[in-house]
């Protein structure tokens, strides 16, 4: 393994990024670039990531990140590889459960909901035609007339291979986030626009060096299932095949590459 630095776009390494206790700064400062000045966080807490429905025959969900501000706002992180066909549906399945537990018990409960922020970091294009492509999508509900109807329910998607943006032209906090997401892999020193504590410490959490070795077995096996994933979508786009021939081309069986898919 050559690379000084994690793949962020793994499983493990986006939570090692933004998913530990020692690193929620990180989040916290990575969040602020993403959100409008009213939903600025100041502390958070991570929440269980595994949620259940309130009944057992309901289905459960499990996400990358979740966690709580301090003012009771909700947000849901994740790092998604690969596209789903229903990939905006599985996104508004996720925001139901937590609209679903600030439901309190009782007469006195009026509605009141606390905002929920579904943040969606994306390998993939999920907008087809390319002249409707945009690397930011930030979504709100709206009327006919595209005025908001409601403010406190919100997602995010960052189509990350639509972030084209070079060193230099870097103007914003999330541009520095987009820029340090997308490159990490190929760096071997930190670059001067980096030169920054919390950057600084987002690098020496990624450094490979400092893992134990069943962190790095984890890590590899999460490399492994990227690279797979990536073939198998590279090899489909490119030959139009189906997951029968893709199986017998790959090695995998059908049911591996149906779920990468």
């Amino acid at each position: 393994m050559t690379n000084r630095y994690i793949n962020p776009y793994t499983d493990f390494g986006f939570k090692r990024l933004f998913g530990e206790e020692a690193n929620k700064n990180l989040l916290i400062d990575f969040l602020n670039s993403l959100l409008p000045e009213e939903h600025q966080i100041k502390t958070l807490e991570f929440l269980n990531t595994e949620q259940f429905g309130r009944i057992v025959t309901e289905r459960k969900a499990i996400f990358d990140i979740y966690c709580e501000a301090e003012n009771g706002e909700r947000f849901i992180v994740e790092m998604q590889q690969a596209d789903q066909r229903w990939f905006k549906d599985r996104a508004l399945f996720s925001v139901t459960f937590p609209i679903r537990h600030q439901a309190l018990r009782g007469r006195d409960w009026k509605y009141e909901l606390q905002a929920i922020y579904f943040i969606g970091v994306l390998d993939f294009r999920y907008d087809e035609e390319e002249e409707r492509q945009k690397f930011l999508r930030d979504v709100m509900l709206k009327d006919q007339d595209g005025d908001v109807f409601y403010n406190k329910l919100r997602f995010i998607f960052l189509q990350m291979p639509l972030f084209t943006k070079t060193e230099s032209e870097l103007g914003t906090r999330r541009d520095k986030w987009c820029y340090f997401l997308k490159n990490l892999i190929d760096f071997d020193q930190i670059p001067a626009i980096f030169r920054e504590p919390v950057f600084e410490q987002a690098f020496a959490t990624a450094e490979v060096a400092k893992m134990n070795q069943e962190e790095l077995n984890i890590y590899e096996e999460n490399l492994m299932v990227y690279w797979t994933n990536h073939a198998v979508m590279d090899y489909k786009e490119e030959k139009g095949f189906d997951s029968c021939l893709i199986a017998e081309t790959t090695g995998l069986s059908v049911d591996e590459i149906e779920r990468l898919k």
